[in-house]
């Protein structure tokens, strides 16, 4: 099932045609990146040592329009500081921006109330 999402950016928001199954592998990729960023929050605050590196974020997903999102998060303090980076492209038109972590969090979770 395809349902319209509704990514809100730093300034504006994207709606596309986002279906399910691709919602699904986005959440667990996120939830992926979010024990990265806490394993790395935690590392820097207890240790003396630099933490062991954690592998980004690189999520893709081709439908109507082609979605991709990246993240290091080796860059960020905490999870709550930690920004993606979104393309959203088709024949027509390419947007790439930043996005707030915990917005886009909260965007697919509302997306996905929707289909349930």
């Amino acid at each position: 099932m395809t349902t319209q999402m509704t990514l809100n950016l730093v300034e504006g928001s994207v709606r596309f045609n986002f279906p399910a199954e691709a919602a699904r592998k986005l959440e667990a990729a996120l939830a992926e990146l979010m024990a990265s960023l806490k394993a790395i929050a935690t590392a820097k605050a207890g240790a003396s040592s630099k933490p062991k590196p954690e592998k980004s974020l690189e999520y893709q997903h081709t439908g109507d329009v082609f979605l991709e999102v990246f993240c290091n998060p080796n860059i960020w303090p905490t999870p709550f500081a930690a920004k993606l980076l979104i393309t959203l492209r088709d024949d027509r038109i390419r947007l790439t921006t930043e996005a707030e972590l915990t917005r886009v969090l909260e965007d697919l979770n509302q997306h996905l109330d929707q289909i349930v």
